[in-house]
């Protein structure tokens, strides 16, 4: 690539990392309904056509940091799942992280929060590419328990997909801030002890 192709394609990138974090600035301090593009070009000093030369809409911007939140969190998992630890231990560590992020990064600041709630209920693929490919890290991690003696032999991306749905609880936002103050639900403890042991059955 000339050197001229890498200075524009450095300076879009940068353009839209200033955007990015002006946009989730202003979501954070004031709210995802109540902020619009202009108030982003605003806070940028530049005009709303401006930020409209790299994203068509603020749906598009919010689309643009789950994924950079989600990024995040798999950066997270990766380096869980990297650990020289049992697939036991990678897997409860990996969990419990999740539902630490989860309560300390969207349920203490609400207005994350609201911006992870209207990514679910609009079920962007940016979501369901995450999941896919926490699903497909937690199957490695399954697999090598397997081959370790640790798990039983099954099938490990079913196992994976299972192993989720069963510790769903603790990382989706909604079923969080439900299950938070309740005495009746099981600790984030209990379930991931749970979830690991059928991995054995």
């Amino acid at each position: 690539m000339p050197v001229s192709s890498k200075i524009v394609d450095q300076t879009r990138q940068d353009n839209i990392t200033r955007i990015l974090d002006a946009a989730e600035g202003l979501f954070r301090h004031f709210g995802y309904s109540k902020t619009n593009v202009a108030d982003i070009a605003r806070e940028l000093g530049m005009s709303p056509a401006n930020i409209y030369r790299f994203f068509a809409s603020k749906t598009e911007i919010h689309q643009a940091l789950c994924a950079r939140m989600l990024a995040a969190g798999y950066q997270m998992a990766q380096e869980i799942c990297g650990l020289p630890l049992s697939a036991s231990e990678r897997l409860r560590r990996y969990v419990l992280a999740q539902h630490k992020m989860t309560v300390e990064l969207m349920l203490d600041d609400t207005k994350v929060h609201e911006m992870v709630v209207v990514a679910i209920e609009r079920e962007w693929h940016v979501i369901d590419k995450h999941i896919d490919r926490i699903d497909a890290l937690l199957a490695d991690v399954i697999r090598e328990g397997i081959v370790a003696g640790e798990f039983a032999e099954q099938d490990a991306d079913t196992a994976s997909r299972c192993f989720g749905a069963a510790t769903v609880t603790l990382c989706h936002p909604q079923m969080v801030a439900q299950c938070l103050s309740k005495s009746n639900r099981a600790t984030p403890e209990e379930l991931v002890e749970f979830a690991i042991k059928a991995l054995k059955v």
